[in-house]
């Protein structure tokens, strides 16, 4: 009878070409996945992935009647079958990439079952089946064999991941001066020339010396005697005796970039000194290795991730983990963050979340894997409504908190047309948050829901440095010290006037000095404050700020509210036209060939009135830190119009409209950009006023946006925290203050918090007190 059933059907099977989307990971509605206790149900139409809770309401919707279902099992592999070597060391401030935090894949095994099933009535054909339809075999065979969705975009983010310790070559390497003073480097036995410490030891590789290095967070390291011999001589290249490997790899250490660095010519240079590479062997611990080891006993990475502790599992509604997909740390804890908002509650878990899904499934069944609305109406279920959030039982012998969610379909969907967020690469949680509410703004049906949420971008760096110097600290990238500072300091920081140089006045009709001063309009429902944590060195790479900051449970904000126009101030007049900036022309092609962003040398030039080349260099390196040193460029006080003959990228068209947005709004946001692809989507989203616009009487006029206000005063409900040196390595988790209590949410892992690390904090979101 099923296969006489099965036969009649044959219309509707479609055999998967390459092309097609095949969602046989998980369902397109839910987290339901083969592994769960009722499996995955692959349309043999449409290719769509659905759990046993949707599959007869899509079933309803579009008559499809034969699927293939997918049952997973996993068992676990007996321990004296698992192996008894060490564990793999981890080398890398990575997760789910070589040599960094993987996953233990040796402990289990799996098999799949499948069947062939045909609605309504379910019935069940076993397959392989020697009695099947030659087009259903071929049909079900090539779905098994071909990649999953989430497959094929893991290749298209792997094609160009970043790895994080590759290092820049140092431009000491090919022209370093090595003096002949007769020394020669013995194979072993080395000991500081200036103390008695025979660990930690670096051999400059101008003069020969052997020298202890800096002290380490926890009182290990050395006495700091090799730096000390670079300020006195000022010979930049040092190698750490002890990792110099028969490759010729070794820690090679530049004082002068102030980085690890690469020296090509290493063999040349060590064998200077009498030391044949062929004949070393490692017997010290590589630089990175020790940040690891530091790391994981001393530092961040014990307090953020709470490691000391004894952490007691949370299950149940609000308690669900998120796994990591590579490297998506910082995605995990920024919807983690969200989703404890009453409005995104609302919006996505609480209202009828079937209801939600017909509706949209209407405009685009094809593709709800594609759908904004639809996915974070899936994440906000998955991770509020407890269903996949339940206890261990009393039998397992798994020692995992709980299995968390993975977010594949929202990942990609989110950072389809993003070169950052659709990678495997590590992404800063500030710019994925920000990225993710603009995008809400744009495809999300309008509301008041993203309106709740106002960002304050507290700079502490400045502050941080004076307190730091006050108390004879240096504040670089070599300060091996954790200066404390408050939080009112940062926002009085924040609320401080400033000075605006070469400010053009329409009143004055000519340019002058303003004064500058950041206020908030509005106080919302939710404030999240980023602490920029993050700077860059000369040579632009960036660097972390290893700072305490101390953050207040409770705090009133009064001082920053915004109180409009002044009794006798008066709004600049509209309608003059300024003088366009002038450039020195050879002022700005060289410092083009310095290496420098074309818009921060006409800011340069700008600024300093196109002195000389020293002034705008100056001022380059002054700035290198500014928050729009590469943004274009528009003097203060000017608003520049394009010019008319602008030709739009077809390329760069396509590619934003891909985003989702309309023809005319990608044309606009390129026109304003200077074609400019990585920055058009971020003025659609910072113009939405210009492009929202209401014809009345066949005049334009741009909507109003209203946000939520009321009073100053804020309580601490959440903070994101970052672990490691860098933005592109490293951890993020997250830690909510859930029923009176602190919870840390540690991708997958969602347990009791006894020590939140307040201090450590990258972004923190504060709760209006009504």
């Amino acid at each position: 009878m099923e296969l006489i059933t099965l036969t009649k059907h044959l219309n509707t099977i479609n055999v998967p070409r390459r092309g097609d989307k095949i969602y046989k990971e998980e369902c397109v509605y839910s987290f339901d996945t083969p592994d769960s206790p009722t499996g995955l149900y692959v349309s043999l139409t449409s290719f769509l992935g659905l759990g046993q809770e949707h599959v007869m309401w899509y079933y309803d919707k579009t008559s499809y009647p034969v699927y293939l279902h997918i049952k997973r099992t996993r068992k676990e592999i007996p321990s004296e079958e698992q192996g008894d070597g060490p564990e793999k060391k981890i080398t890398r401030l990575a997760i789910g990439t070589a040599g960094g935090f993987m996953p233990d894949q040796q402990k289990y095994t799996y098999e799949e079952e499948y069947n062939i099933i045909i609605l309504p009535s379910f019935w069940s054909i076993p397959y392989p089946s020697n009695d099947l339809p030659d087009k259903v075999g071929l049909a079900v065979k090539t779905l098994i064999q071909m990649e999953g969705a989430w497959a094929v975009a893991q290749v298209e983010a792997v094609a160009n991941t970043w790895d994080g310790e590759v290092r820049s070559e140092s431009k000491h390497a090919a022209n370093l001066k090595q003096l002949d003073n007769g020394k020669k480097i013995p194979p072993s036995g080395w000991k500081c020339e200036k103390c008695d410490l025979t660990q930690n030891l670096w051999l400059n590789l101008t003069d020969g010396s052997i020298l202890c290095g800096r002290k380490f967070y926890d009182g290990s390291g050395g006495n700091g005697h090799a730096i000390e011999q670079y300020h006195t001589t000022g010979y930049p290249l040092a190698v750490k005796l002890g990792t110099i490997t028969k490759g010729g790899k070794a820690d090679v250490f530049s004082y002068d970039e102030d980085d690890m660095v690469d020296d090509p010519n290493l063999t040349a240079h060590l064998s200077h000194w009498g030391i044949n590479i062929a004949q070393m062997e490692k017997t010290d611990k590589s630089m990175i290795e020790l940040e690891l080891d530091l790391n994981q006993k001393f530092g961040e990475w014990v307090s953020l991730q709470e490691a000391a502790s004894k952490l007691t599992p949370l299950y149940g509604p609000g308690y669900t983990g998120l796994t990591n997909l590579g490297n998506s740390c910082y995605l995990n804890s920024v919807m983690q963050m969200l989703f404890i908002i009453p409005d995104f509650i609302g919006r996505y878990a609480q209202l009828s979340y079937e209801k939600k899904t017909l509706q949209i499934f209407q405009q685009n069944w094809h593709d709800p894997a594609s759908d904004v609305n639809v996915q974070m109406a899936k994440l906000g279920f998955g991770l509020l409504s407890g269903k996949y959030s339940e206890p261990p039982s009393k039998s397992s012998t798994d020692d995992e908190l709980q299995q968390g969610i993975p977010p594949r379909m929202f990942k990609v969907l989110i950072g389809r047309g993003h070169p950052g967020f659709f990678s495997n690469r590590q992404q800063d949680a500030q710019e994925f948050l920000l990225y993710l509410i603009n995008l809400l703004n744009v495809f999300v049906t309008k509301s008041n829901q993203a309106n709740i949420l106002h960002k304050d971008e507290v700079t502490a760096y400045e502050t941080q440095k004076k307190e730091a110097e006050a108390k004879g600290q240096k504040l670089d990238s070599n300060t091996l010290v954790r200066p404390r500072i408050k939080l009112s300091s940062c926002l009085e920081s924040f609320g401080r006037s400033e000075i605006v140089e070469q400010f053009y006045s329409s009143a004055l009709n000519e340019k002058t000095a303003a004064h500058k001063t950041t206020r908030l309009a509005s106080f919302p429902d939710y404030l999240l404050i980023h602490l920029k944590k993050f700077t860059v060195k000369e040579d632009w790479t960036p660097i972390k700020l290893d700072v305490a900051v101390e953050m207040p449970d409770t705090v009133d904000l009064n001082f920053l509210r915004g109180s409009g126009l002044q009794p006798g101030e008066e709004l600049l007049p509209d309608g003059v036209t300024p003088p366009p900036p002038v450039y020195d022309v050879v002022l700005l092609n060289q410092l083009t060939d310095m290496g420098f962003p074309p818009n921060a040398c006409k800011r340069a030039l700008y600024f300093t009135e196109n002195r000389s080349l020293e002034a705008a260099t100056n001022w380059v390196m002054e700035h290198i830190a500014d928050s729009d040193f590469d943004e274009l460029f528009v003097p203060p006080g000017v608003d520049l119009k394009p010019e008319d003959t602008f030709v739009v990228d077809q390329a760069a068209l396509e590619m934003v409209t891909a985003l989702g947005f309309t023809r005319e709004q990608a044309t606009k946001a390129l026109k304003a950009t200077s074609n400019n692809l990585e920055r058009a989507a971020d003025w659609i989203f910072s113009h939405q006023a210009e492009l929202d616009v209401q014809e009345t009487d066949g005049t334009a006029t741009p909507t109003q946006e209203s946000f939520r206000d009321g009073n100053s005063r804020y309580k601490l409900v959440g903070f994101i925290s970052h672990m490691g040196t860098s933005t592109m390595v490293g951890h993020y988790v997250c830690h909510l203050l859930k029923e009176d209590r602190w919870v840390i949410f540690n991708d997958e892992k969602v347990a009791l918090s006894e020590n939140p690390p307040k201090e450590l904090g990258y972004i923190y979101m504060y709760q209006r007190i009504d």
